[in-house]
């Protein structure tokens, strides 16, 4: 072990196994969080500039963050999303895109607007909100409700609709939403509060409180640390490998010496 070669091999391994030793305090630094959010804080009606911006994913501590937002609803773009439940009981989400007021690049959010207990009334509900649209495509509403993460697209079940969607995506909704030429679009959606149209409210409940502990970050600091002890424990290995292999070496060569001085002798 006090060879040149393993001495050296001995400084990368601590090398090594410092700079993990770093990454696993990095991730148990990150597993504890100094400063949790107070409780209630989602509760705290915010506008949806403060929480979120357009294009940016929503962070954690801020799922189910109730907010505000003021718009103007664009024509032809409210749509129907299946597989939603309300209090256990499947049915569908009236969509729409709202295009926000008071700002300097035209900005959109898509809008869980209510829940229907069946597809022909979430049908007629988009009918009935399109028509409203028409009669006055300028006038503002203010959407409260709960801003919540983008689902990811979904693949629509056998046999129905390639267009049905099951998942609330806006990354997907913006795929069929017109007027959107240099539009950006935030990725989280707001589910409101309140039913807008001919619609039941969505059951959208307060999110639970977030521990300040994240344990998959400590596991992960947990790993850094076997795997800097494991670096040191193979150059150790390795050196008594080495040692081990001299030794039977030199124990042949002497066995095979002593063999050699009998034959001599016998002769």
């Amino acid at each position: 072990m006090l060879r040149p070669r393993w001495l050296a091999l001995l400084a990368f391994s601590l090398v090594v196994a410092g700079l993990l030793a770093w990454l696993g305090q990095w991730q148990l630094g990150r597993a504890i969080d100094t400063a949790p959010a107070e409780p209630g804080q989602t509760e705290i009606v915010r506008p949806l500039a403060d929480v979120a911006q357009p294009g940016a994913y929503l962070p954690e501590p801020l799922v189910g963050q109730r907010v505000e937002a003021s718009g103007r609803w664009i024509s032809d773009d409210f749509l129907v999303v299946s597989s939603r439940y309300n209090d256990g009981v499947e049915g569908y989400w009236v969509t729409g895109q709202l295009r926000l007021d008071g700002v300097a690049t035209p900005t959109s959010v898509a809008v869980a607007v209510g829940w229907a207990s069946d597809a022909a009334s979430a049908r007629n509900a988009v009918d009935a909100l399109q028509a409203q649209v028409e009669s006055d495509p300028d006038a503002i509403v203010t959407v409260t409700g709960r801003l919540i993460s983008d689902e990811g697209p979904g693949r629509p079940p056998a046999g129905v609709d390639p267009q049905t969607m099951t998942r609330m995506s806006p990354a997907v909704l913006l795929g069929r939403w017109h007027d959107v030429d240099g539009v950006a679009v935030y990725r989280p959606y707001l589910a409101s509060q309140s039913a807008i149209g001919p619609l039941d409210a969505i059951d959208s409940p307060a999110p639970d409180e977030r521990s300040s502990v994240n344990w998959l970050n400590i596991f992960y600091a947990v790993e850094w640390a076997i795997f800097a002890g494991f670096a040191l424990y193979l150059w150790y290995r390795l050196a008594r490998d080495a040692w081990e292999k001299e030794v039977e070496d030199l124990e042949d060569e002497q066995s095979e010496a002593l063999a050699a001085g009998s034959a001599e002798s016998r002769d």
